[in-house]
């Protein structure tokens, strides 16, 4: 017999052993010796009062055998001979494309503009170091895409959009820790992503797909409502049959070369800002309440989600990292992008999280009207250009202490920082468009009274987060092809259908199924 139940545990019971066992007894009215084993289904942690606890959703096995293994199958196939679909970038949605592709008996052929995994760690390294862009491997473009070098995080509120479990049961069949099926926010770690990336595409390569680094595509040639070839950066032509566009929101040649093909593009809303960052041990003292001591060793770094709203505009946080770092994010020279993300062990001894404003593009952006369809794309372009040139026109970040930023005063000198690439003392309370700058300060103020110590001058704010989702929407019909180039399947975050690891890795599944149906 199996039985669920919904167990609180506190702290000081979680130290006990077989405590999950003793409590569903307890609960179940049965003896100990009679449970076979309790499986946990989901954990999370309740922090809302000084007394933490852990809920935990289980099966419990009376007198019948726990499973050994996942009851998940992946049915991939050979499909070396069979028909191809050519996937243009190698992200998450690229990736669960290829592979349910193989599932449904067709050959994915995949043309990624960056490096594999490995030899991607350099071109990392150099921008860290040396302050040089490699504008096709970065921290954006890449075997595994921007997904790779990320926190990891997978949580997701699309869950009418796909089988979200499949992509975490996929993600585990490929190395991630099965942790990831219980925990109620789970996240994998930037550094156990790289393996996971590499096992997908062995998979892929097992089953007869095809992954090409290194091959940027540059044009497309298109007749009679159809892609018919494809152009390489090297000057090749690729015939194609079906295409599944998923080169990600950084991919700009791509916008452009759209645009200049008259191929109708939209412009899509978005949101900007910077990353703040404090000392993780403010934010763990805030949301377990464990002011002026250490945390308990059985919690993880504590997270936070901020929204609030300015003049009816979402101020907001985004991309939590917990004990995590801040990298450069630049996919060209001449421009400044921050990121956040976080080791598996979340044990840096810092906290960032993007705080954004929302961009209306139909509302805000009436200077960049010229632009069409890419006006959010060269707003967004414009303050990465101003955060290079107040950083030094290096990959050094502008950046102040939190409480000068909404002061409205120089900082005289800045916090120490996880960027490595350094930081330089910048006004960017009145570097930042006023739209920007005057919502994020008003923002900040509300956190500080919903999070008490939030608002610290031990915090510092850091510029330009500016790559939340892409400014440009590829539309797609019911089919989900594009309505006017009927063997275009535009993809996950670089069209607009996605926001995060989870929802893209569905998407890609989706436009995989979609373009084996059209004919």
């Amino acid at each position: 017999m199996i039985k669920q139940l919904q167990l609180r545990i506190t702290l000081q019971e979680e130290r006990q052993a077989d405590i999950l066992i003793k409590k569903a007894s307890h609960y179940l009215n049965v003896k100990v010796a009679d449970i076979s084993g309790v499986k946990i289904l989901r954990k999370s942690i309740d922090a809302r009062k000084k007394l933490i606890i852990l809920n935990y959703k289980v099966d419990v096995y009376i007198n019948e055998k726990l499973p050994e293994d996942s009851a998940f199958v992946f049915d991939y196939k050979d499909v070396s001979k069979a028909k191809p679909i050519h996937i243009i970038g190698f992200g998450p949605a690229g990736m669960w494309a290829a592979l349910r592709s193989i599932e449904l008996g067709y050959k994915p052929i995949v043309l990624e503009r960056g490096k594999n995994v490995q030899d991607r760690r350099r071109d990392l390294k150099a921008i860290n170091q040396d302050h040089i862009v490699n504008e096709d491997s970065n921290y954006c473009f890449g075997e595994g895409g921007a997904g790779t070098y990320s926190d990891g995080k997978l949580y997701t509120r699309s869950l009418k959009r796909g089988d979200v479990r499949k992509v975490f049961e996929s993600l585990v069949y490929h190395g991630a820790t099965d942790q990831i099926l219980i925990d109620a926010h789970p996240h994998i770690g930037t550094n156990k992503l790289p393996k996971v990336v590499k096992n997908i595409r062995e998979t892929i390569l097992k089953f007869g797909g095809e992954v090409h680094f290194e091959t940027r595509v540059t044009d497309f040639n298109v007749k009679n409502g159809l892609i018919k070839t494809i152009v390489l950066q090297n000057g090749d032509d690729m015939n194609v049959d079906k295409v599944i566009l998923a080169t990600g929101h950084s991919a700009r040649d791509i916008f452009y070369l759209l645009n200049e093909k008259n191929i109708q593009l939209k412009a899509k809303s978005f949101a900007m800002g910077v990353r703040a960052e404090h000392p993780q041990q403010i934010i763990d003292s805030i949301q377990y309440h464990c002011k002026g001591e250490q945390r308990d060793e059985l919690l993880p770094a504590a997270a936070y989600s901020l929204v609030h709203q300015v003049n009816d505009r979402g101020v907001y946080s985004f991309c939590m990292c917990p004990g995590g770092f801040i990298v450069p994010a630049a996919t060209a020279n001449g421009e400044v992008v921050v990121n956040g993300m976080s080791p598996s062990k979340r044990n840096n001894e810092f906290a960032n999280s993007g705080i954004v404003v929302e961009i209306n593009a139909d509302r805000d952006l009436y200077k960049y009207e010229h632009h069409g369809a890419l006006k959010g794309l060269e707003y967004q372009k414009d303050l990465e250009r101003l955060a290079f040139t107040a950083g030094g026109r290096t990959q050094t970040a502008p950046a102040q202490r939190l409480t000068d930023f909404v002061e409205g005063k120089l900082s005289s000198d800045l916090n120490p920082t996880s960027y490595q690439p350094g930081l330089k003392s910048a006004p960017l309370h009145s570097l930042l468009p006023k739209l920007i700058g005057s919502s994020l300060r008003k923002g900040f103020k509300a956190f500080g009274e919903k999070m008490h110590g939030y608002y610290t001058a031990e915090a510092n704010i850091i510029g330009v987060e500016s790559r939340t989702s892409s400014p440009v929407n590829i539309p797609r019909s019911e089919s989900l092809a594009h309505p006017e180039i009927s063997n275009l399947f535009p993809c996950g975050e670089g069209g607009g259908y996605a926001g995060g690891i989870v929802s893209a890795a569905m998407d890609g599944e989706r436009c995989a199924e979609a373009a084996t149906r059209h004919v």
